[in-house]
């Protein structure tokens, strides 16, 4: 019976709190002599507030767990918590610091106490050397944010903790600064604030003196491209023409090797168009929220040329200034030598210096400003005295800085690069083969003739723009076919609409049939008919259909695939007279941020040096005892033979043998016998 004792609720707080969760108003006479008790308990405390208090522990737990119970008699209970941690919680014992966090937490999860002045408090207790309780406090900080945000936007919460994140940002303590930092940016990225004030305060964080502080900052800003999650090939994606829509159009009529060989082409120029129409999926869209990033850009070169910091803290410098002129086309003039200056091949990571040279290039900027970066990089990397590595990284990023700035490279130069298109090296010929191409759809007129490729219509239609160059049209390109074809299809929507209605659904059984469908077959007629056509007409037919109908989808469907015909087709009056060399589907699939494998893209592997095929041999070596012959004996213990011991016992034991003194003097009958039955014996072990 003596179990029945231990109902003794004035010392049993867990069983004590369990009944008044359960029935509080029982449980008041019990509830005021713990309330008693703490406050006892409280005042010892406060006149030694560095010793521990086990007893003062419990008590808090057991208070923050009821207080929902008795709201009345502890309504200053919460404030009385924060007031001991505001004034002590320097000197607090670790243990009971953690404790009376934690009965925050508790009271603030049951909306107790109000998150504006709980919040600010735990800002102020990052300043203490707890590593355990600046974790859990940055926890709660977060979730707690993001759950006042969850049904709709707290601005008014919101404003007053942003206000009091940028005074902390600022603070003398540089542990406080960095969380502060790091709550930002991880509410940023959970899509909690992810407004401009949220960017810009982040943006103060680039100037700190604390190189921590510093890094963050730039790692937010630099966060790398999402991968698009809802990556499919499929082909009604959009509104233009299909991949059904191309076979139809090649498959149907004469099959032959002509037509198969357009079909292919038609499809990587697809692939392409595709390409480009995927829209950019970043982590961090928090460049295009910076307040006057021209002002932001130059204090922060500003800083980067006095800067004493190591070269890795200079480079992610070096690459968000690049960012920020390549993404607002910025002028900052004074960036570009400053990265001439670190354009040598013996430089420590020189393909992200040439990165950055290539992301801060764009059509405003002056071409005699980037003129001089291009001859560096050429003069520096592509020579014969480099290896073929350093010469295909040389014309990567001359390639990569003449797209964003055509202007910038001149005739001689262009035509001296494209004369590696022969090279030995397969990387160094690709890569000037690459920026053949592109200056095929840029402007073939300052390629050398025999570089320029078989004319399509695209690419007697390219002109690279004059500096400063806008071009504004008053009608839809392409859109002359909807004319012609509404009226070719008048005569013929009798005979040919159940043709049409025939092709409406698709196999089932997702298998590729032959049919015959007249509304490409007519696309294509047309588009070759208006080959003929003079362009002042075609742009005035265009101008007419814009501007007297709303177009469908169906019309934009057709315009596509009549512009698409142009890069495949040749142009008027040239025939095919060379082969045609296969469209680079990565050189028109460049967004606003350029990667490292747009510079570094080799098309050959490189071979390995002594080091790494000697590791490679070693590490081949290790599992060879599996292809040893092995000896198996009937007693593992047994002794070995005595033609076994013969094998190794030393020659000069063996000379004076009648075996030895009589081997050299056999018969050519005798070796003959020997060989032969040596052979025998062989062959019987195999079997």
């Amino acid at each position: 019976m003596s179990g029945r004792h231990n109902n003794k609720l004035p010392n049993n707080l867990p069983q004590l709190q369990n009944l008044i969760k359960r029935d509080p108003q029982s449980y008041v006479d019990e509830f005021q002599q713990q309330l008693r008790h703490y406050q006892s308990n409280l005042q010892i405390f406060k006149l030694q507030p560095d010793k521990p208090n086990k007893e003062l522990a419990e008590l808090v737990m057991f208070l923050a767990q009821v207080g929902h119970c008795y709201l009345q008699q502890l309504s200053t209970f919460p404030q009385e918590l924060t007031g001991l941690l505001m004034s002590h919680h320097t000197m607090i014992e670790p243990d009971l610091r953690m404790t009376f966090c934690k009965a925050l937490i508790l009271l603030r999860n049951k909306n107790l106490i109000d998150p504006t002045c709980l919040l600010e408090l735990f800002f102020e207790l990052l300043r203490c050397h707890d590593k355990l309780l600046r974790k859990t406090l940055y926890t709660h900080i977060v979730a707690d944010i993001k759950n006042i945000n969850s049904k709709h936007k707290n601005n008014k919460v919101n404003t007053t903790l942003q206000n009091f994140m940028y005074t902390m940002l600022r603070d003398s303590n540089p542990t406080a600064s960095k969380i502060s930092l790091d709550v930002m940016v991880e509410l940023y990225k959970r899509d909690v604030w992810n407004d401009a004030k949220t960017v810009n305060v982040i943006t103060t964080a680039c100037f700190s003196k604390v190189t921590k502080i510093v890094v963050a900052g730039l790692k937010f800003f630099l966060g790398k491209d999402e991968d698009e999650k809802n990556d499919s090939d499929s082909d009604s994606e959009d509104g233009g023409p299909s991949v059904r829509d191309l076979k139809v159009r090649y498959s149907t009529g004469k099959k032959s090797c002509k037509n198969k060989k357009k079909l292919e082409k038609a499809m990587k120029v697809l692939r392409k168009h595709k390409k480009k129409k995927k829209p950019e999926v970043f982590n961090f869209s928090a460049i295009h929220l910076i307040h006057d990033p021209q002002d932001f850009s130059e204090k922060l070169l500003k800083q980067l040329e006095g800067s004493k910091e190591r070269f890795e803290v200079k480079i992610m410098m070096m690459e968000f200034i690049s960012r920020l002129v390549g993404i607002h086309e910025l002028f900052l003039f004074n960036f570009y030598p400053f990265v001439q200056r670190f354009l040598q091949p013996h430089q420590r990571d020189v393909t992200k210096i040439l990165l950055c040279a290539a992301q801060a290039s764009h059509q405003l900027v002056p071409p005699e400003i980037i003129e001089p970066v291009i001859m560096t990089i050429a003069n520096n990397f592509v020579t014969d005295r480099n290896s073929g590595e350093v010469m295909t990284v040389g014309i990567n990023a001359i390639r990569e800085v003449a797209a964003r700035c055509p202007l910038a490279i001149n005739e001689d130069l262009l035509q001296d690069l494209a004369q590696y298109k022969m090279h030995k090296d397969k990387n160094v010929m690709m890569s000037a083969r690459g920026l053949i191409q592109l200056f095929r759809s840029l402007n073939p007129q300052m390629l050398h003739k025999r570089d320029r490729g078989r004319p399509t219509e695209a690419s007697t239609e390219a002109k690279i723009k004059d500096y400063g160059e806008m071009e504004a049209k008053d009608h839809i390109p392409g859109a002359e076919v909807l004319e012609v074809e509404e009226g070719s299809k008048e005569g013929e929507e009798d005979a040919d609409g159940w043709e049409s209605a025939s092709m409406s659904g698709d196999d089932d059984d997702g298998e590729w049939v032959d049919v015959h469908h007249s509304s490409d077959e007519e696309t294509g007629e047309v588009a070759e008919k208006l080959q003929t056509i003079p362009v002042e007409e075609r742009e005035a037919k265009a101008a007419a259909v814009s501007g007297s109908r709303l177009l469908t989808q169906d019309d934009f469907k057709k315009i596509r695939l009549v512009q698409l015909a142009k890069e495949v087709n040749a142009a008027p009056g040239k025939g095919q007279k060379r082969k045609n060399v296969d469209l680079n589907e990565e050189d028109d699939n460049r967004g606003e941020v350029l990667t490292l494998r747009n510079i570094e893209k080799l098309h050959k592997k490189p071979k390995d040096d002594k080091e790494t095929r000697l590791a490679t041999a070693m590490a081949g070596r290790s599992d060879r005892k599996d292809f040893v012959k092995k000896h198996h004996k009937l007693n593992p213990h047994a002794s070995t033979s005595n033609r076994e011991k013969r094998k190794t016992k030393n020659f000069m034991m063996m000379r004076h043998s009648q075996n030895v003194r009589t081997k050299g003097k056999r018969s050519f009958r005798e070796k003959q016998i020997a060989l032969q039955n040596q052979l025998l014996k062989k062959k019987k072990q195999y079997k």
